[in-house]
């Protein structure tokens, strides 16, 4: 099975409510936070430890890459996660600091 490219959204159209909709959720939040950690690895989408099951994994994966914190390649079988770091910075500056600060308040 070929790699099929898959939609993410422009720098230029990321919008702030739907970057702070998919944050409202923990488990997305939690993706990010990870991602945070290592802004230039690219994770393995099964590699995330979530109390959830495979369709709502599928569903987190898709919010988080249609809001624009993320960005998905999709390796026939696989496929793996990063953060859109520098884009995020750019449009939203701090905003990814500031969730894995709050993050760390909760711990």
């Amino acid at each position: 099975m070929a790699p099929k490219e898959l939609p993410h959204p422009a720098v230029a159209d990321l919008e702030v409510g739907a970057v702070l909709l998919a944050l409202a959720d923990e488990n997305r939040r939690r993706v990010v936070v990870e991602l945070a950690a290592r802004p230039e690895e690219e994770r393995l989408c099964a590699s995330f430890d979530l109390p959830v099951g495979k369709s709502s994994r599928t569903h987190h994966w898709r919010v988080l890459r249609e809001a624009g914190l993320v960005y998905q390649r999709d390796a026939g079988n696989k496929l793996y996660m990063r953060l859109r770091m520098d884009d995020l910075d750019l449009r939203f500056p701090g905003l990814v600091a500031a969730v894995v600060a709050a993050d760390q308040g909760v711990r």
